[in-house]
């Protein structure tokens, strides 16, 4: 809704340079930017002439390609490139004319995408600190403007879904998910989202195995692509791999981590989406099947040292660590992070997502996770901040015992077989889902639970992963350059 309503705003629509001076820093709190890149924009933060003319010089002088210039208020622009344009200024008082911006700053994290519903459908001059004040309490938090607004994109998260046919398509329709799902666990207000699921199956067990050969300059479309694509933007970078982390989450960690200017974009986790297969296939750089041990952790430091020191990297230019703690010698140049707390969470909870909210809330608010990135930053590391797979609230159906499972998992949303005589009944009794084998192991079969299932308690509400929905597969993926974070 806000990204919306900015390019609106902007008349990006009618021009294909666009010069956005962000005047209250509302990119690094709402990532409006995606937006202009869903509409073919390139996103360039112009922070020095010289090095903007060196890396951009062709994207300004192409009459055809769309490039969006993020700049801040006191930065100086150069006659020749202001005039070649059009000129948005990205702020409160310019977004919201007929309120007080101050009091909307005082009021501290406003959710701008509420306050544009209610904006919209507001024709008072509210310019009196007082009367903005009111607006915000009585119109923006209003039970009706929550519930029209989610009632919105439930519409539009329908049309997405309807039309969703590539990678970024659902790359999109994640982002919008989650945010609905957010806020309604956060408000009370029930929705449905689950038309994505079924829609989401179908094109993984379909086109899963295609995404191999796609290539995204925003990023890695499958997370093993990761190192490569880091490797190929940084000098310098360290991964932050936030274990289990969802677009859920990051969307609450995202509201705390701000003074930051990051850009996000998305990755595919590999499928099963279990630590072990997922998140060593973004260290290592490897597929499922290329794997020392791919279903232990035991080789995780290992597949990481080597995929550095393929790249080009010594002995002496790479770190793994984990925790918040994390540290590194000036010769380190790629740094991986391993950070637990989110999936500990998963696996320990009991209140489903609005446990995860409550959680995740407080991690957001104790900033862990801002202060490693702000430290790395200030040592000169590009940060990537992103996870091996996400999680998804599963009631249980049973406890899967003594079945003849060939591979031992953490997961209750998978298992392993080989040479299992009875896997149809198995299949069909559980109502599972036989994976189609991409990049995994021939030699196996993969079930996998359907939608909201698990092998867990019968009845028993879980937050869980290992499967092929989109809360689990789609996850965040957060680049952070240095250059444009210190000074």
């Amino acid at each position: 809704m806000f990204a919306d309503y900015v390019y609106e705003k902007s008349s990006a629509a009618y021009s294909n340079k666009i010069l956005l001076i962000d005047a209250d820093d509302l990119q690094s709190v709402t990532d409006y930017c995606a937006n202009f890149s869903a509409h073919g924009f390139q996103i360039i933060h112009f922070a020095d002439d010289l090095a903007f003319r060196i890396e951009h010089d062709d994207a300004i002088n192409s009459s055809d390609e769309k490039c969006a210039l993020i700049v801040k208020p006191d930065v100086y622009i150069p006659y020749d490139i202001h005039r070649r344009f059009r000129c948005f200024e990205v702020s409160i008082s310019n977004l919201f004319p007929d309120l007080n911006s101050s009091a909307i700053r005082d009021a501290g994290n406003i959710n701008l995408d509420l306050l544009c519903m209610a904006y919209q459908r507001n024709y008072a001059d509210l310019k009196m600190y007082p009367m903005t004040q009111q607006f915000l309490k009585n119109k923006v938090y209003s039970h009706d403007n929550i519930a029209a607004y989610l009632q919105e994109c439930q519409n539009q998260l329908a049309e997405s879904v309807c039309s969703a046919k590539t990678y970024q398509d659902w790359f999109r329709v994640a982002n919008l998910k989650s945010a609905m799902d957010v806020m309604s666990v956060k408000y009370d207000i029930p929705i449905s989202s689950g038309q994505a699921q079924e829609a989401f199956k179908q094109f993984v067990l379909a086109s899963f195995g295609k995404l191999s050969t796609a290539i995204n300059k925003d990023g890695p479309v499958l997370v093993s692509r990761a190192m490569e694509y880091m490797h190929g933007n940084s000098d310098k970078f360290a991964i932050i791999v936030m274990d289990g982390m969802s677009e859920f989450d990051w969307h609450i960690i995202a509201e705390g981590f701000t003074g930051i200017h990051y850009e996000k974009s998305d990755a595919f986790a590999m499928i099963p989406t279990t630590t072990s297969i997922s998140r060593q296939c973004l260290l290592s750089g490897k597929y499922p099947v290329q794997l020392l041990a791919p279903w232990k952790q035991s080789k995780e430091k290992t597949e990481f040292l080597d995929c550095a020191q393929k790249l080009g990297f010594t002995e002496a230019q790479i770190g793994y660590e984990r925790g918040y703690e994390a540290d590194f010698a000036a010769s380190v140049k790629c740094a991986a992070v391993i950070i637990n707390d989110v999936d500990d969470m998963v696996h320990g909870q009991k209140q489903g997502r609005i446990g995860m909210l409550n959680d995740i809330s407080v991690l957001s608010k104790q900033a862990q996770l801002l202060n490693l990135t702000k430290r790395l930053l200030s040592k000169g590391f590009d940060v990537y901040i992103s996870a091996d797979h996400g999680n998804t609230p599963c009631t249980g159906m049973g406890k899967l015992m003594k079945t003849g499972v060939e591979v031992e998992t953490k997961s209750r949303r998978m298992i392993v077989l080989r040479d299992f005589a009875d896997k149809q009944t198995l299949a069909d009794q559980y109502e599972l889902i036989e994976y189609p084998k991409y990049y995994l192991s021939k030699e196996f079969d993969y079930l996998i639970c359907d939608v909201g299932r698990s092998f867990d308690a019968k009845g028993e509400e879980v937050m869980s992963h290992g499967g092929i929905t989109v809360d689990e597969v789609i996850v965040p993926f957060i680049k952070i350059k240095a250059d444009e974070n210190n000074g």
